[in-house]
């Protein structure tokens, strides 16, 4: 837990109530409003995505909350691996902050709570994308002791 502007940040597992604010969040810049689709009602994709991240051990869909209010978050995946001797790792995706929040401490926050959540999990290493576009985003994690160490693609099926 930590503040901002003297209230209380929190963090908790997403409940359904909240998809449509995350949706919201991960749509709120030009390459998230290309790829969400932010409506009302929003697509039932969204819902099931819910329903199969919820049912999973390994997958935690987690907010920030301020004052009551959905102002963040991130997904993290939790991979078992035999390579480097059988060390798991997490995964984190779908970072994000509410624009008016941003640059307070809320994303460091959020991550070093990412970080803590997959030390006690026992995972050896946390991984995240992040677009090659968002310079702040790189900036951001770099200040925070991420490498850039890995060479990331992609293809859409």
């Amino acid at each position: 837990m930590g503040k901002t502007d003297g209230s209380e940040i929190t963090f908790r597992p997403a409940r359904r109530q909240d998809v449509a604010r995350i949706v919201e969040l991960l749509a709120d810049d030009p390459l998230g409003s290309g790829r969400e689709r932010f409506e009302d009602p929003l697509p039932a994709s969204y819902d099931a995505a819910f329903d199969r991240i919820e049912a999973s051990d390994g997958n935690i869909l987690t907010v920030a909350e301020l004052d009551g209010a959905v102002v963040g978050c991130l997904q993290m995946t939790f991979i078992p691996g035999l390579s480097n001797q059988g060390a798991d790792l997490a995964l984190i995706e779908g970072v994000r902050v509410d624009t008016a929040l941003r640059s307070q401490g809320l994303g460091q926050q959020l991550i070093e709570w990412a970080l803590e959540t997959a030390r006690a999990r026992g995972c050896q290493a946390v991984e995240l994308f992040t677009h090659k576009t968002r310079a702040d985003a790189h900036r951001f994690y770099d200040r925070l002791g991420f490498d850039q160490s890995h060479v990331g693609y992609r293809i859409k099926l």
